[in-house]
């Protein structure tokens, strides 16, 4: 019953893995078939790459800060519509709504909002008062806050649901317990809520963590990597790199980001080792 799942990670992921490791080691253009060996020149080439190693700054910064803020948010509101309250199935619907919307659409219509100038945004502070205008996407040290904080708003609604799926599986009657025996809500919240959700932790962590640092659309609609390559990140780059005739040398990052995101990834299930408590 394996053969099949083996067989499709083997042809969609061994194969092509050892054919980029091939690939990377050449001065492929991507369209001719000349291809040339050249060893380990283009992996050495990137770490000479200022704005390779810029590209690296933007995506651990994006891969690490934004799956904390998503795993937060989505735990405390987890937490808030995981209630008898009428209005809770209304208010996943609101929250999870965004997540179910393309990440290109979404930079677009923020992209509206925020413009400078003609963006809703900025045009109700100018009537406020006109010194509150600000090009919220020209200032390189803003600019990431910026798509990180769109990015939670967006995706929140994701891990929201997984931790909501998490908490409706614990028992009630061990919270009634915690509660005969003098505890409050956040040692409940420490010693029995928190511990039987690791296994939602761990899948939303993994998901956020691979998703974050292969961010490329929502940067692309909302700044294309700008303003210069101030929001840059390793897939944008890669991208680039490929269609600018440099296959070969985009190949030998990929597999570079391939090792940056197998690294938090590790981490993480170190961490969360044992850590899983079986009811």
């Amino acid at each position: 019953m394996m053969a099949p799942a083996a067989v499709l990670f083997l042809v969609f992921f061994v194969l092509p893995l050892c054919q980029g490791v091939g690939i990377s080691m050449t001065d492929w253009n991507g369209f001719s078939e000349e291809k040339n060996f050249v060893g380990f020149a283009n992996f050495i080439r990137f770490f000479s790459d200022k704005r390779a190693l810029h590209a690296i700054q933007v995506t651990v910064v994006f891969g690490l800060v934004s799956p904390f803020l998503l795993n937060v948010s989505g735990l405390f509101l987890a937490l808030l519509v995981d209630s008898k309250r009428k209005s809770r199935v209304l208010l996943r619907m609101i929250i999870y709504l965004p997540s179910i919307i393309s990440p290109l659409i979404m930079g677009y219509l923020w992209t509206l909002i925020l413009s400078p100038r003609t963006g809703v945004l900025d045009q109700i502070l100018q009537r406020f008062n006109p010194s509150l205008s600000f090009d919220w996407m020209g200032v390189p040290d803003k600019a990431l806050w910026l798509i990180i904080m769109v990015n939670v708003w967006q995706f929140t609604g994701g891990p929201m649901m997984v931790y909501l799926a998490g908490l409706q599986s614990i028992p009630k009657d061990l919270y009634e317990s915690a509660k005969i025996d003098g505890a409050g809500r956040m040692q409940a919240f420490k010693n029995i809520t928190w511990p039987l959700l690791y296994p939602s932790a761990k899948i939303n962590i993994f998901n956020n963590i691979i998703g974050s640092m292969a961010v490329f659309d929502i940067i692309m609609a909302i700044t294309m990597g700008g303003p210069g390559y101030a929001t840059e990140s390793l897939s944008i780059y890669i991208y680039r790199q490929s269609f600018n005739g440099f296959a070969g040398y985009a190949t030998a990052i990929a597999l570079i980001m391939f090792l940056i995101i197998a690294v938090p990834i590790g981490i993480t299930m170190r961490w969360m080792k044992n850590k899983e408590i079986e009811m």
